[in-house]
């Protein structure tokens, strides 16, 4: 079995080494998952004065959604586990002119804030990827005010999701790596019932489940090819180690997997689905 810090070491090392791919792509994931980066902040409802903190934020930009509706007086807390992705948050928060916003390093697991400091906590496709997702709820639920809210968002199950899935599949085929162990992922918390639970064990009122589709969007299967690739850590690390040979049997299969989504200009367009969570503390 693996060592739960060996694995959050491995975790932080991946994100650290994909906030670059992050960076150079953060305009189109920010577009293809606007919708729910709104939800999340409809969610919550932020209002003038209060304190949010988001929690694995990545590029930001949900958070940064918040951050202008707290002002006056208000102020949004963006923190991640890996401190070049706070970089990346930093920089595009400087470009849109946010002035009450403060950054910090953070693990959901040990959040280091005092209790009951927050208003609301905002958490896009993170609490999948922490290796205890119950403690870093409770962790949540415990710097939240008491009828805080909290918004979340994860992955639906992979069939919703071939955008992602596909490159990883057909890579295993030419490996013949077994699929990925059961543990922190993308699809860790897609069973709807079991996430409902989750977040009531971990102390959480009124919690509703509510499908979000999205749709990722690219100009072509070569750009879009060139995003998946840069922002996975998953494929970053295994990419450099294929054959010149495997790596284009690698494009072609996951190209003809795909050409039902391209349009006659070429461009592509696959659907996707989250899901969006919703609780109080």
């Amino acid at each position: 079995m693996t060592d739960p810090e060996e694995q959050r070491a491995e975790i932080r090392e991946h994100w650290e080494g994909a906030a670059a791919g992050w960076s150079k792509h953060a305009d189109d994931f920010e577009q293809a998952t606007m919708p729910v980066a709104q939800w999340m902040v409809d969610a919550i409802a932020p209002q003038p004065g209060q304190t949010v903190l988001e929690v694995g934020a990545g590029l930001g930009d949900t958070g940064f959604l918040a951050a202008e509706l707290l002002e006056p007086g208000g102020r949004l807390i963006s923190t991640d586990g890996a401190e070049a992705m706070v970089e990346v948050a930093k920089e595009r928060a400087a470009r849109r002119g946010l002035r009450n916003v403060e950054f910090r390093t953070m693990e959901l697991e040990w959040l280091d804030q005092p209790t009951a400091t927050v208003d609301a906590i905002l958490g896009r496709f993170t609490y999948m990827l922490v290796v205890d997702p119950e403690a870093a709820l409770r962790e949540a639920r415990r710097v939240l005010k008491p009828g805080g809210r909290l918004a979340i968002a994860v992955w639906d199950a992979p069939e919703h999701n071939t955008w992602m899935t596909t490159p990883g599949e057909e890579l295993r085929r030419i490996t013949g790596d077994p699929p990925p162990p059961d543990g922190p992922g993308p699809f860790s918390l897609a069973d709807r019932t079991a996430l409902t639970e989750l977040l009531r064990d971990a102390g959480f009122d009124e919690v509703t489940v509510e499908p979000i589709d999205v749709v990722v969007a690219a100009p072509s299967l070569d750009a879009l090819w060139e995003r998946l690739s840069e922002m996975s850590p998953s494929m970053r690390d295994v990419l450099p180690r294929l054959s010149p040979a495997d790596t284009y049997r690698l494009r072609d299969a996951i190209d003809a997997r795909w050409a039902a989504h391209v349009r006659d200009d070429g461009s592509v367009a696959i659907p996707g689905r989250a899901l969006g969570v919703r609780a109080e503390a």
